[in-house]
């Protein structure tokens, strides 16, 4: 067992590191994220803590055109997006279980926003 009265500096800073679970802020870059059951989404990426991300801005990529691949989409964007099924933009949205993370570029990121937003 530790005593606590002779912990080290160095050690209790490595256990704050720990109980904080290494909340990583990221700027609010946009990204697409790909979760492993709640779809793909393309936003703000306002923190990340391991699997568990917060998005600000996001919205829902429920079927893209235009684009092979999220990585096609994410660098190029869509060369069709009137075949686009993205709804609106939510204000923010807590994503469990993401899986894959892209960067995306400013044109991709145009091309993205300026899909009509899908509604029934």
């Amino acid at each position: 067992m530790i005593d606590i009265d002779d912990l080290t500096l160095r050690q209790i800073k490595e256990i704050q590191n720990l109980t904080t679970n290494n909340i990583k802020n990221e700027n609010n870059r946009y990204v697409i994220v790909r979760t492993y059951s709640a779809g793909v989404f393309a936003g703000e990426l306002e923190s990340r803590n391991n699997r568990e991300v917060i998005m600000k801005n996001a919205r829902r990529l429920w079927m893209w055109a235009g684009a092979a691949s999220l990585s096609q989409l994410a660098m190029e964007g869509t060369q069709k997006p009137n075949d686009c099924k993205f709804p609106c933009e939510v204000d923010r949205i807590e994503l469990l279980e993401v899986i894959e993370i892209l960067d995306v570029t400013e044109k991709a990121k145009k091309s993205i926003k300026e899909v009509p937003i899908w509604k029934q």
